[in-house]
């Protein structure tokens, strides 16, 4: 069975290497089957062929039957993937405690101050170019908080909310309750939406890491009163601006999906 380059390269970042991948694909192709054949059928050569098979039924992506000779057959795509993901999630947690276990006393004994990305954004086009932008370099998911006063910026930032609905990234956006009717059916095309009677500040969350605050009374592009912001590039900030935004999406009303 032939592998297009893509999913051949997606497999070995997920951990599989060369003669698993051989070994897998062929077992889709053959069903169950037992490891001599499978060795011709798949060109991993069969001093090679119990040891690749043993590793993948570890890894879970394959499984092998009580018959002499042993048969063994592939599990389905998505069983096999959600058991890499358990077993790297488990592993990660694992090393993560080893490591900060040893390391953060010694970083704390240092001395050093950690010093992370953060701006101090004024004026409302400064501030409406950093959002567009984080809008458009997202890559897995975003959060939007829209004050009345930033209704503006929501509509400007449409066709940019489109192109990531369509790579599949993950949109919440949270309004004011007086934000107009227009203006919510766009973005309930496009995102999960929820609406939130007072909401007075504003702010996007990028991947978890990148986090725009509005601070600034005023935020719409013909706006004359100053308006100011807080961008920062820090997951630790991002993280406590993405509780808050959580809270408020418990406290407000879902809208009705329209999504196409």
């Amino acid at each position: 069975m032939n592998l297009s380059d893509k999913t051949r390269k997606a497999l070995e970042k997920i951990g599989l290497t060369s003669y698993e991948i051989k070994t897998y694909s062929s077992l889709l192709k053959t069903g169950p089957i037992t490891a001599s054949d499978l060795s011709q059928k798949s060109g991993v050569p069969y001093s090679k062929i119990y040891e690749v098979l043993g590793t993948l039924e570890e890894k879970g992506w394959i499984g092998s039957d009580d018959s002499r000779p042993t048969q063994y057959f592939a599990k389905s795509p998505a069983t096999a993937i959600q058991t890499s993901r358990q077993q790297f999630e488990t592993e990660f947690k694992n090393n993560e405690n080893i490591v900060l276990k040893e390391l953060t006393p010694l970083y704390e004994q240092s001395g050093i101050s950690e010093k992370p990305d953060i701006w101090i954004i004024s004026g409302v086009i400064n501030i409406a170019t950093k959002i567009l932008e984080m809008v458009d370099s997202c890559r897995s998911e975003v959060m939007i908080a829209i004050p009345k006063v930033a209704e503006e910026l929501a509509k400007e930032a449409l066709p940019k909310l489109r192109l990531l609905h369509d790579r599949g990234v993950d949109i919440t956006i949270l309004v004011s309750e007086d934000v107009d009717s227009e203006t919510l059916k766009s973005l309930s095309r496009l995102a999960t939406v929820k609406v939130k009677k007072g909401l007075f500040g504003g702010g996007i969350i990028s991947d978890k890491r990148y986090v725009v605050l509005l601070l600034g009374e005023e935020l719409g592009t013909t706006g004359t009163k100053e308006a100011v912001a807080i961008w920062a590039d820090h997951s630790g900030l991002a993280g406590f601006a993405r509780e808050y935004f959580e809270y408020l999406l418990k406290e407000s009303k879902d809208v009705k999906s329209t999504k196409v």
